[in-house]
């Protein structure tokens, strides 16, 4: 490297776990990619680039060729489909999943004559695994998303970045399995289910937000509901995770480390996330009541929470992260800094919902 700062290209800079990765990214020289530049005063190089269209991989090629990038960070991903603004599911795929793989292919390409690229880091999510499971996952569970977009997509990235890591030409994948972010700057489906947000894009949900009502939480009947186990991780941590990836010196011994990714301590109880955020809970006849409300609430455009999402909010799905403990060793506590419930209770200050309508940017 010599006395030269290393630069690292990340994609989807704008979002928020983008905003929030930026001031751990000292020392580096960064190249922020995205459809409209970040909100922010740290110095960076912003590029204007659409990963959806097949154009941008020549582009992103190009760019890392240039600037002999040492590191990618892939976080173009739309996650809320209301909030992007982009409701075409076919269009929705050709950015996360097509736009994954024209990234890295674009690495392929740029380490062809020699390495230049050294480390290529993705997040994946919890919800590859699946909605129902028996026990923690651990990073060799089979796959099982299902039913929402978002985890469907998240599931064929997860492949597309198992399949195509060994060609990466001497560029060492991280890919991450991250819970449920949680933090003040947070607005994802589950947070504002707690929340109580209305988020849609209704003239009555933004008068519903001027005047700080909140919608109740809601579960089926049955107290099975209430005890099942949730897990959250802060996305700063995620943020410190990935900037001490970049740092990291020790050599991989495979191309390809998967992490799953969660707060430090035990996985909480819906009843207790609830009593937490200190919200309503209106309980209803079953899943099929709970399914239909989603559907009229995404109808009327009150919520944001489509009604896909109803397995990943009735069900349980928490993952076993030895592996991330062995892999951070004593640095561990010092990355992920919150314990699950902690990161969490950040989601419910005085000023989260204000700091999450600040950070509301799309995650692409």
């Amino acid at each position: 490297m010599g006395d030269a700062k290393p630069t690292v290209v990340v994609t989807g800079i704008s979002g928020n776990l983008g905003t929030r990765l930026l001031p751990q990214l000292g020392g580096f020289n960064v190249i922020g990619l995205d459809v409209n530049p970040p909100v922010t005063d740290i110095p960076l190089q912003f590029e204007r680039m659409d990963l959806g269209e097949e154009p941008s991989c020549r582009q992103l090629f190009l760019l890392l060729r240039e600037s002999r990038a040492e590191a990618v960070i892939h976080l173009a991903f739309i996650l809320d489909p209301v909030r992007a603004g982009v409701l075409d599911l076919d269009r929705m795929w050709h950015i996360n999943v097509a736009g994954t793989a024209r990234v890295m292919e674009a690495i392929t390409e740029a380490n062809h004559e020699e390495t230049i690229v050294r480390k290529f880091v993705f997040p994946s999510s919890v919800s590859v695994y699946g909605s129902d499971l028996t026990g923690p996952a651990t990073e060799e569970h089979p796959l099982g998303a299902h039913t929402l977009p978002y985890a469907l997509h998240k599931m064929e990235c997860d492949r597309v970045v198992q399949q195509r890591a060994p060609a990466l030409r001497g560029c060492s994948a991280y890919m991450l399995r991250p819970h449920i972010f949680a933090g003040a700057t947070v607005d994802n489906y589950m947070v504002g289910a707690f929340r109580g947000t209305p988020n849609g894009r209704s003239n009555r949900a933004t008068k519903m937000r001027s005047h700080g009502k909140r919608l109740p939480c809601m579960l089926p009947l049955g107290k099975s509901y209430l005890e099942k186990r949730i897990q959250f991780v802060h996305v700063d941590d995620v943020a410190r995770l990935m900037a001490y990836i970049l740092r990291r010196t020790e050599p991989e011994s495979q191309r390809l480390t998967v992490l799953n990714v969660a707060g430090r301590g035990e996985s909480l109880s819906f009843g207790r996330c609830i009593e937490m955020a200190d919200a309503k809970l209106l309980r209803v006849p079953g899943k099929w009541a709970f399914r239909l409300i989603l559907k009229s609430l995404w109808k009327l455009g009150i919520s944001a929470i489509p009604p896909q999402a109803a397995p990943y909010m009735t069900g349980e799905y928490t993952m076993n992260t030895d592996r991330l403990q062995k892999f951070l060793g004593q640095d561990y506590e010092n990355v992920i800094r919150f314990t699950i419930e902690e990161a969490l209770a950040d989601c419910f200050k005085s000023d989260a919902p204000a700091a999450a309508q600040r950070s509301a940017a799309p995650d692409y």
